[in-house]
């Protein structure tokens, strides 16, 4: 069995792992200022979110999902974003206010996932298949449907293939683009998705179609080894360019604040 430290040790020697550059693509997207949240298995975004306010958005605040903690300062941080040592945090907001600030268009991103992602940001908590016989049976909307609220959603995701992205979702927890080019006319608060992280790539949506279409790949994978894990046609531009990596002050900031590397080596 190998142990943690030599786990880790290995995966640094290799480069950055697919886990450390998702949190790098998602820190670059937070901006000083703003406010962002996050449900409940969110390690890579509380991670994301950490090191942006340590390096380029000092004054970013961020709510810990459903524990309502506010800027929680853990080091090392804690597994779950509801675990109850985010309560030691700058303050603790009570669940109905929290709820306000995401029903009111406080938020300025909210970080969101799904079993089935589709081409247009959609997204599918509830299950796959029929609902009278699903095949399986996800955790429920949750607080996806407050995406309709938020400023703008990053989604990520710890897989890429054909089975989460997908023409169609089952049913829509979270609202994306709906059915696309009509968006605009539906009077949403939210401007919708902005990006998606995979281990594998960054997408962003198409201003007009509202498509997904592929921002960047990370070292070693092309844009057509993303198209084939992906069960719709991506927008795919002429030049594709490589995600961006961790600097050593990204890498150093993500080892301190996760000792143990359960975020950084959660995806192999």
């Amino acid at each position: 069995m190998v142990s943690a430290p030599e786990m880790e040790g290995n995966q640094n020697a290799a480069g950055p792992s697919k886990a450390e550059i998702m949190a790098v693509a998602l820190s670059h997207h937070l901006n000083d200022g703003e406010l962002v949240i996050m449900g409940a298995y969110s390690m890579i975004p509380m991670l994301a979110s950490r090191m942006a306010q340590l390096t380029h958005a000092p004054n970013l605040n961020y709510i810990a999902g459903g524990s309502g903690a506010v800027n929680p300062r853990l080091e090392p941080l804690v597994h779950s974003s509801c675990d109850v040592r985010n309560l030691k945090a700058e303050c603790v907001l009570p669940l109905p206010t929290v709820i306000d600030f995401e029903g009111k268009t406080e938020i300025d991103l909210f970080f969101a996932g799904g079993l089935q992602i589709d081409k247009y940001g959609n997204c599918n908590l509830v299950g796959i298949g029929e609902y009278s016989a699903m095949k399986l049976r996800g955790p429920g909307t949750v607080g996806l449907p407050f995406l309709a609220r938020a400023r703008r959603f990053a989604i990520y995701t710890q897989g890429h293939d054909p089975r989460t992205f997908i023409e169609k979702v089952d049913f829509i927890s979270g609202p994306g683009f709906f059915q696309g080019e009509n968006y605009n006319e539906m009077n949403i608060p939210s401007n919708g998705p902005a990006l998606v992280v995979t281990p594998i790539a960054v997408m962003d949506f198409h201003e007009k179609t509202h498509q997904m279409r592929l921002k960047s790949t990370y070292p070693g994978v092309t844009p057509e080894q993303v198209q084939e894990q992906t069960g719709f046609e991506l927008l795919i531009p002429s030049s594709v360019p490589e995600s961006e990596m961790p600097t050593d002050t990204e890498l150093e900031i993500m080892q301190r604040l996760d000792p143990q590397g359960i975020a950084r080596n959660s995806i192999r």
